[in-house]
């Protein structure tokens, strides 16, 4: 049995995401930010295909995705309230590292392993950034499934997705405590 780690299952009983408005200046430099990235890709990978790439949007970056939501939104037909909500996401935020699934072929893995690896990803960079004292949130939003947005923004290939966008800065307000389930509600216990 590998040995205890009290203080990491303290830290996943507790953990918590920040709400990406909330997060501001500072945000980690690329010499930081290289071992949370590094931290997040230990993930299931079968047969070590790593069917996800990162792609890390600093404030330029970001300010340009935030200018071509509009244009999406207006060609899938988004309320102004819609379009102005997925705006804020990219036009207020100072670091984000885009996570994609770019599954590979394979006869032995099937693509939805492939895509719970890239989820693996997501959560495994969020609770990095959360581990190492930043504030931290995965959003996904209307704007990662549009495959428009998706090749103007990131240049994505026909066969890649937006698996999430991870949202890493500085806390701003410690978000309050929030309902979780009932682990007895939602667990089957099978014996035999």
């Amino acid at each position: 049995m590998p040995t205890p780690n009290p203080a990491a299952l303290d830290f996943m009983l507790s953990r918590r995401s920040r709400p990406a408005k909330t997060l501001g200046l500072p945000v980690p430099d690329r010499d930081a930010l290289r071992p949370l990235l590094t931290a997040a890709t230990r993930v299931p990978d079968h047969g070590k295909l790593e069917p996800w790439r990162l792609i890390v949007l600093e404030r330029a970056a970001l300010v340009r995705l935030a200018g071509l939501v509009a244009p999406a939104g207006k060609r899938l037909g988004k309320s102004p309230e819609d379009i102005a909500k997925a705006e804020t996401q990219f036009a207020d935020a100072h670091l984000a590292v885009a996570v994609i699934e770019s599954p590979k072929p394979s006869e032995k893995i099937p693509a939805i392993e492939q895509t719970y690896s890239a989820a693996c990803v997501c959560l495994g960079l969020l609770n990095a950034a959360l581990a190492a004292g930043w504030g931290a949130n995965w959003l996904s939003g209307w704007p990662s499934h549009d495959r428009g947005f998706a090749a103007a923004a990131l240049g994505l290939a026909d066969h890649e997705r937006i698996a999430g966008f991870i949202h890493i800065g500085t806390e701003g307000a410690a978000p309050p405590e929030r309902p979780r389930p009932e682990i007895d509600s939602i667990t089957t216990w099978v014996s035999e």
